[in-house]
């Protein structure tokens, strides 16, 4: 049994107010999204959510569902250029497995089922039951991804089709990703392996061996980390190599971002491995693809990994993420990123990280954890007609001042005028807002004067006074 639990840094929750940005930083209060063009919320607003198309995107597994989970499929050389080597990681949350207790601890059992298909025949299978014990009820609801289950199989080259289906045996649940895969041959002129990302590697010295290996599932890191582990092996024993590593982004095309070489040592054996330790704080934000290149043969198989802002969203890119900033109080600083040429904006968006981090003594961003959670909660809860919720004016505002004191909602009756309303009072702030209704169609917009008192005490909050 392959069954790791991890225990990830988290954020700290509890800013009273987003975060005061420095003065250089802040432009002049106005509407964002009125005069930028809005976004389409299934480009803009799913991917942040949605785990599944992203990762699958990426073309690693994920589920959604009552047990969701993300995981990776990874490739390195087998015993004979028949055989590759298959690394399937998974990673899951406790909170979506049914635990019990017994014997004075909370237990839950699960199974995960691996199957590889050619044609509609069965060409290799991996099953496995699994439990997962907790001391305390509270580390039962754990969201962060603390559950990693890892197997190895052994795989013919060639174009496959593989499911993963992971189950809740208390539960008596499941949820299955399934997709195509392309099982590669290490011969010949492919003297390096696929790069995989890990959370810790021992290297091994032969084919035959099974590598010493804690794959990273989501091949994902924060960019607040320290670093992101990868781990390569070189099949050409009689010789050393100098490793090139690039990274390229890929929407809207390849644009190489960061490099750097390390040399893969000879040694006489049949396997030799490195382990590459990345700043991702060097890489810029969202979805970048790893080649490496050695003694100028051809790229090796490339490999995706995704530079996240925070360990719990996730964007395909920096422009996603720029988008849904919109609120966030940084206009200049922003738009200085968007501006900028590609090469550019890693080090623009550093300066905004390190210009708006609370706590930079952790590895998380704790202004950018309540932003996005509002984000979240907005866009679930103001939803309007064709109107995304984070994009009307309630979301605008529950997202910038947080949920209101007080609410008077009377959306339901008509008022003077045909008119409807619902009227928010932030106590504290002295504050009363007034959403308006007048179509009918159910668009509950500011009010001129409401607008002016809101960014008055916007504009209040975020120069700290």
């Amino acid at each position: 049994m392959k069954h790791f639990q991890t225990r990830c840094p988290r954020a700290p929750r509890s800013l009273l107010v987003l975060l005061t940005l420095a003065a250089g930083a802040c432009g002049a209060w106005q509407r964002v999204g009125r005069e930028v063009a809005e976004p389409d919320p299934t480009t803009y607003v799913t991917p942040l959510f949605d785990l599944e198309g992203v990762y699958n995107g990426m073309g690693l597994f994920a589920a959604q569902g009552t047990l969701p989970f993300a995981g990776s499929l990874h490739y390195l050389a087998g015993p004979s250029p028949d055989s590759t080597l298959a690394l399937v990681g998974l990673s899951m949350s406790h909170h979506s497995f049914s635990f019990r207790r017994t014997e004075g601890v909370f237990e839950a059992r699960y199974r995960v089922e691996v199957t590889f298909h050619r044609g509609g025949r069965l060409i290799e299978r991996a099953s496995e039951d699994n439990v997962i014990q907790v001391v305390s009820f509270p580390e039962t609801q754990r969201t962060d991804d603390a559950i990693l289950y890892q197997t190895i199989l052994y795989l013919p080259p060639g174009v496959l089709d593989v499911s993963v289906r992971v189950s809740d045996r208390g539960g008596d649940v499941s949820t299955e990703a399934a997709s195509a895969t392309s099982v590669p041959r290490f011969t010949g002129s492919k003297a390096l392996s696929q790069l995989v990302p890990v959370y810790r590697a021992r290297g091994r010295r032969a084919r035959a061996a099974e590598p010493a290996l804690v794959v990273n599932p989501r091949a994902s890191v924060p960019f607040g980390a320290d670093t992101l582990l990868l781990y390569a092996e070189g099949y050409r024993g009689d010789s050393a190599d100098v490793v090139t590593v690039r990274a390229f982004t890929i929407d809207p095309e390849p644009v190489e971002v960061w490099r750097d070489s390390l040399l893969l040592g000879a040694g006489g054996i049949e396997v030799n491995s490195i382990l590459l330790t990345v700043r991702p704080a060097l890489l810029p934000i969202g979805q970048l693809e790893l080649a490496a290149t050695v003694s100028g043969v051809p790229d090796t198989l490339r490999t995706p990994i995704l530079v996240t802002f925070s360990d719990q969203w996730v964007v395909a890119n920096l422009d996603e993420t720029l988008s849904l900033l919109r609120y966030f109080g940084a206009e200049q600083a922003l738009q200085a990123i968007r501006a900028a040429a590609p090469e550019e904006r890693a080090a623009l968006w550093r300066r905004l990280w390190r210009e708006t981090d609370p706590d930079p003594a952790t590895p998380g961003h704790e202004a950018l954890d309540i932003y996005f959670g509002r984000v979240e909660e907005a866009n679930d809860r103001f939803r309007e007609a064709t109107q995304p919720g984070w994009l009307t004016d309630r979301g605008e505002v529950f997202i910038t001042l947080g949920a209101p004191d007080e609410i008077f909602d009377s959306s339901s009756d008509l008022q003077d005028r045909g008119i409807r309303l619902i009227r928010w009072h932030y106590i504290g702030d002295r504050l009363t807002l007034d959403f308006v209704d007048e179509s009918g169609f159910g668009r509950f917009r500011l009010t001129d004067r409401s607008r002016s008192d809101y960014l008055r005490v916007l504009t209040r909050l975020r120069q700290g006074e």
